[in-house]
């Protein structure tokens, strides 16, 4: 067993001060000989290349949501794919050496897991979240309205005005 040396993470040390050290120089030398020509066009807030529209409060289709989830989900999920690849060739040398099928194991596994990604894609697809045709973005403009003047009519109503009665005057 080897003795713990902290010299052995130097580089690692050195590669984020580096890092770090770039970040902030950047910061630095753009505040420092920047343009400072403060317009409204660059003052307003950025918004996938769109003006910003409505308030930051308003109400959006539960469809931009979903398809946000599931991104995150198969994104998520891919990344579970990486280490059984990195893994893998390492699997088939065991096999050789123990005489146990591990690299069979591992591979029946990640059919099961990728498999399970393609069920669920299927049934995301044939629910019609992926669906952005113009009868659904209608819909969701629809339901983005409807939420929107129902926002509306909530702050407009006026809060209950307590009258005193006359035992309490």
């Amino acid at each position: 067993m080897s003795s713990f040396n902290i010299m052995d993470y130097a580089p690692i040390g050195i590669m984020f001060l580096v890092a770090m050290g770039f970040a902030v120089s950047q910061l630095l030398v753009t505040q420092l000989i920047g343009p400072r020509k403060r317009t409204a066009t660059k003052l307003m807030p950025y918004e996938c290349g769109k003006d910003p529209v409505g308030g930051a409060r308003d109400r959006f289709s539960v469809k931009f949501y979903t398809v946000a989830v599931i991104f995150l989900l198969f994104d998520i999920e891919v990344l579970f794919m990486i280490p059984f690849a990195v893994a893998f060739k390492s699997l088939l040398g065991l096999e050789q050496l123990s005489g146990v099928a591990y690299g069979t194991i591992a591979l029946i596994e990640i059919l099961v897991f990728i498999s399970t990604l393609v069920i669920g894609y299927i049934y995301v697809w044939r629910k019609g979240t992926f669906d952005w045709g113009l009868q659904a973005r209608a819909e969701a403009r629809a339901e983005a309205k409807s939420q929107a003047v129902k926002s509306r009519r909530e702050r407009k109503r006026p809060l209950p005005v307590k009258t005193a009665s006359p035992a309490e005057a």
